[in-house]
């Protein structure tokens, strides 16, 4: 199998019109195409929906599922509300300064920029609750190979302790990256 790109990723809104607007009008998404349907096609249900779907950039699509019929939205309270989320990338920092500054003139609260070391980003949340990353890579040469490096050693060391494996130390150190570490 050779998976080409991501087809669309498909959440739940709230409403519709509104989500649109939301990441057209904030994020600079294309509102693309919309599906509604009174029958779910897959099982032939009866229950009405409407299917937008949004550029997200280099061919990616962002899709949302408004469900009338359905009990209330929430989210998996089980698991950290920083967990879940949706990233985009943006150019530079520049890029992420100002989009931070356009959200809240909006009226939306954003955290951050949160120094990641290989990227910087802001946090905020969508009309639905969804929360939402822009990142902007600041990886200087060399990081992300010795990030890939060390990725299968990092994995096997966490599934046997559970506990941070520190291969990687210098993304939190604040110590200058030095090139591949032995």
């Amino acid at each position: 199998m050779n998976i080409k790109r991501i087809h669309h990723v498909a959440y739940r809104c709230i409403d519709a019109k509104e989500t649109v607007n939301f990441y057209r009008d904030l994020l600079n998404m294309d509102f693309q195409l919309a599906i509604a349907e009174d029958n779910v096609p897959s099982t032939g249900e009866p229950d009405p929906y409407m299917h937008v779907f949004l550029d997200a950039g280099m061919g990616n699509v962002l899709a949302f599922f408004e469900l009338p019929n359905s009990p209330k939205m929430g989210r998996d309270e089980q698991t950290p509300e920083w967990v879940q989320h949706i990233a985009f990338e943006v150019e530079d920092m520049d890029a992420l300064l100002a989009a931070k500054a356009r959200l809240e003139k909006a009226g939306i609260d954003v955290l951050g920029p949160t120094n990641h070391t290989i990227f910087k980003s802001i946090y905020f949340f969508d009309p639905n609750g969804h929360r939402i990353e822009l990142a902007a890579n600041t990886a200087q040469p060399g990081m992300l190979e010795e990030l890939k490096r060390v990725a299968p050693a990092m994995l096997d060391e966490w599934a046997e302790t559970k506990k941070a494996p520190k291969h990687a130390d210098w993304l939190h150190s604040g110590q200058p990256f030095k090139g591949t570490q032995s």
